[in-house]
């Protein structure tokens, strides 16, 4: 199945390393959950701070669908 795949601010980086566009569809196989899907692009969880699925918070435990568009958000500073 396929997903859409958003990586922002400075986990760009990561789909760099994999060599896939920021904004990705990638295939997935089924009953991936978002901490499977995050080690098989070797993004270290404690990177990603926030997830948003089809415009949702959710967490790494969450399986996904066919179709999802899944966001991955760092921890976010400022003042």
């Amino acid at each position: 199945m396929k997903i859409e795949l958003r990586f922002y601010a400075t986990l760009i980086k990561y789909a760099e390393k994999n060599k896939i566009p920021q904004f990705s569809t990638v295939e997935i196989e089924e009953g991936t959950t978002i901490a499977s899907l995050l080690n098989k692009f070797n993004i270290p969880e404690k990177d990603v701070h926030i997830i948003i699925i089809n415009g949702r918070n959710a967490d790494s435990k969450q399986v996904l669908q066919d179709g999802d568009r899944v966001a991955l958000f760092p921890p976010v500073g400022g003042g």
